[in-house]
């Protein structure tokens, strides 16, 4: 049955179903791996006691000392254009969820979606006459922490944690680590998911004909169909969505009523890179979680964890370069600023390429090996994952390692990838230079 929590906080699904309910599809590298929920309270890790490293306290600390101050909007918006701008956080990375998927699922609905904005290290949730703003911040070791923000005017507004999110953040579908999730549900006219269908995770690898279901998407797709945009209207066939007008949608003018919005898209690509970027943080806090346990635990050098570490830096290294991502047989596009502000980020090389460069033909990064190899999720592994993570990706793109999983990737692209980070990735090691 669906679960919403009138405690939890889902940042970035469109699903609040029980974990389990996930494993209906695993990806073919998911397969491979141990999904244990693995303890909040290890003492290597100590989730609920260890003051949080992440984009919320820091920019409580400079609220604190008066660096930074949240001005309201009197016109509808409230704090929602302050933080945008504190938190570095791009409109036109907003997405749209209208299916009721979120513990305000009461106010969510196809004519009052939930805006949603995104860039490395923090995500913002937004419901128009809700009661709070929801924040998930990334914790390079301790992954994705849960806050809220009361949405009144407030002489001294206070960002609340809220731990319980973990009921639908912390499962199968997150890896077992306090994490993140987009998915694809079947909803009907009033945004509710259908009960009897199966409820997807979705990133890279996912086809394009099952993502999306009950968000809004602006952008276009050629002749590949997804499920945003539909609803299921027949009560009888909650699982059978009303395609009618819903693909290669450049404008959402008369879906909804745009007052109280940052922006007027949920763009297409920006869509895209948040599924690719949550199934990367997950992947990267749960290698890291399962060295730190080991290492705690004295069993670095038992067979059992060994291979468990083995298989998380095996499914790293893959999902890092998009061994099995889905084809696009058509070309795609945005409709906002996204995908040129996002490429701007860099970092660039000498000749200006950045792994953050789209191609959206065929796949979608010009240079196939994931941006987030500059996070700080990245950085703070430790030392012996990152460093075995270093030499699976050098194996492949040196072309050490044949495996067909990589044939995608021209020995041209290869090269590329390797000058780039050469170019713009300190601390690498040596054999990379």
């Amino acid at each position: 049955m669906l679960a919403v929590s009138a405690r939890s906080v889902l940042i970035a699904a469109a699903v609040a179903v029980p974990a389990f309910i996930f494993l209906d599809r695993i990806s073919a590298d998911q397969s491979s791996q141990n999904l244990t929920i693995l303890p909040l309270d290890h003492p290597a890790i100590e989730y609920a006691k260890t003051p949080a490293d992440d984009a919320i306290t820091r920019l409580e600390k400079r609220l604190a000392e008066g660096k930074a101050k949240l001005d309201y909007d009197s016109g509808g918006l409230g704090y929602l254009p302050s933080l945008l701008k504190n938190l570095n956080l791009n409109p036109d990375s907003q997405s749209l969820v209208f299916s009721k998927t979120s513990f305000q699922a009461a106010k969510i609905s196809p004519s009052n979606p939930r805006a949603l904005f995104f860039n490395d290290e923090v995500m913002m949730g937004s419901v128009r006459s809700g009661d709070v703003l929801e924040f998930a911040a990334l914790d390079p070791k301790q992954g994705m922490v849960f806050y809220t923000l009361d949405i009144e005017k407030s002489d001294h507004p206070q960002f609340i944690r809220r731990d319980s999110c973990l009921q639908c953040h912390q499962g199968p579908a997150t890896l077992g680590i306090p994490g993140l999730l987009v998915g694809s549900v079947f909803p009907d006219a009033s945004g509710m998911p259908s009960t009897r269908s199966q409820n997807p995770v979705t990133d890279d690898d996912t086809p394009i004909e099952k993502r999306w279901g009950g968000w809004y998407v602006t952008g276009t797709t050629g002749g590949m169909n997804h499920m945003g945009n539909a609803v299921a209207r027949d009560p009888h066939a909650p699982d059978v969505l009303d395609m009618h007008n819903s693909q290669n949608l450049t404008s959402l003018k008369g879906r909804f009523d745009f007052t109280g919005y940052a922006a007027q898209t949920s763009d297409l690509i920006a869509l895209m890179t948040l599924e690719h970027e949550t199934r990367m943080i997950n992947l990267l806090i749960r290698a890291g979680w399962d060295e730190r346990i080991a290492e705690h635990d004295g069993k670095t050098a038992d067979p059992a964890t060994t291979q468990q570490i083995d298989s998380d830096v095996e499914v790293l290294v893959r999902y890092m370069l998009f061994a099995h991502e889905a084809t696009l047989y058509d070309p795609v596009a945005g409709v906002s600023d996204f995908t040129k502000t996002f490429p701007e980020q860099g970092p660039h090389d000498k000749q200006g390429r950045s792994l953050r460069d789209f191609d959206l033909t065929k796949r979608m990064f010009k240079y196939p090996l994931s941006y987030m190899i500059y996070s700080p999720a990245f950085d703070d592994l430790p030392d012996p994952v990152r460093a075995k993570v270093y030499q699976g990706l050098y194996d492949v793109l040196s072309g050490k390692n044949q495996d067909p999983a990589f044939a995608k990737t021209s020995p041209e692209d290869r090269k590329a990838i390797l000058e780039i980070v050469r170019d713009t990735k300190p601390n690498i090691p040596d054999y990379w230079k």
